[in-house]
């Protein structure tokens, strides 16, 4: 696909709000559960700038776009001490569950904007349709990937809180390998397959819009 640098600016605002509110709830959540980690880092904030990984969320979604493949980011990982939590089991679960959760809320969003708001705005109807369709898939995009049962993404740990003893830590060992696994997945485009059943509830919940 053909991007111009117009399509870049317009798609920053969606994708940089998809990646870094991911992060700031979870650690908003991480605070609410009793860890103040993050919250001394400064990184319950709704400021793109406390969450920017200069590759991961600005250089690699930009070549992404330019190359047309599958769009891929991360912002910089909450920090989260879960020994402060105070369930840490329990509460790792929505810790986890925060971050995706935000991406299902601003789906929606950018699904009512799509469908209510962007056909009245005339001249602007056409960008704005651009930035709301790019808002409603990458967050649905994001909210699916990351809750593959896959630790360290977020689905893997909430695996890891619902599973009992000795369970649990096997599935821990598998976190050094877990991006590999997720690499593997793309390379071999099988991704799309492992992500449907998550990305059509997904879309159930637009269905209603």
């Amino acid at each position: 696909m053909d991007f111009q640098f117009k399509d870049i600016l317009l798609y920053a605002v969606p994708i940089l709000l998809a990646i870094t509110l991911h992060e700031a709830a979870h650690a908003y959540a991480a605070l609410r559960l009793g860890d103040k980690t993050a919250w001394m880092l400064g990184r319950v904030s709704m400021n793109p700038i406390k969450h920017i990984d200069p590759i991961g969320t600005i250089l690699l979604p930009i070549l992404c776009l330019i190359a047309g493949g599958f769009l891929f980011g991360w912002a910089k990982p909450v920090p989260v001490n879960a020994n402060n939590l105070r369930n840490p089991k329990r509460d790792m679960f929505w810790v986890s569950l925060a971050g995706p959760g935000i991406n299902i809320i601003m789906a929606v969003f950018w699904g009512l904007v799509l469908k209510y708001l962007a056909p009245d705005m005339g001249d602007l109807a056409q960008p704005m349709h651009q930035m709301a369709w790019m808002g409603l898939s990458i967050n649905a995009m994001l909210a699916a990937l990351n809750l593959l049962p896959i630790p360290p993404l977020d689905g893997g740990r909430m695996l890891i809180s619902l599973l009992p003893r000795p369970w649990d830590q096997m599935l821990e060992k598998v976190v050094p390998y877990g991006m590999f696994i997720v690499i593997g997945l793309i390379l071999t485009k099988t991704l799309n397959i492992a992500l449907a059943p998550m990305l059509y509830v997904i879309d159930l919940i637009l269905s209603v819009l």
